[in-house]
């Protein structure tokens, strides 16, 4: 079974998108980065490490330092799939990153996004 391209593809090329998704619509790179860092455990400094060195998403989820058990909480809809319902473990953590910038994005609070009330 080949793995989705998503999974080989460096996090750094997404990220930038990420960013742009979130900016284009008035949030900022900080709050980008305040959801990578409350979903995956990265610091800003292990952040922009993972960045640098190229690391694919797949490696990039992988290596995260301590996932946030409260990602259990992410529910919804993101590409036209339930994020609750995805079986695959690393597709499941890729789209409740993705499912979390668009939340942000849609302008919704930042304590809402991170699952704090």
């Amino acid at each position: 079974m080949t793995k989705h391209r998503i999974y080989t593809m460096s996090f750094a090329r997404v990220y930038p998108e990420y960013v742009a998704k979130a900016e284009k619509k008035g949030r900022t790179k900080a709050e980008v980065d305040e959801i990578i860092g409350w979903l995956t455990g990265y610091s800003q400094e292990q952040l922009e490490a993972q960045l640098e060195k190229q690391t694919d998403f797949e490696t990039f989820l992988a290596e995260a330092p301590q996932l946030n058990p409260s990602r259990a909480l992410i529910k919804g809809v993101i590409c036209g799939v339930r994020v609750e319902d995805i079986a695959e473990p690393t597709m499941r953590e890729i789209r409740y990153l993705d499912k979390l910038i668009d939340e942000l994005a849609k302008g919704k609070a930042m304590e809402k996004v991170l699952r704090k009330s």
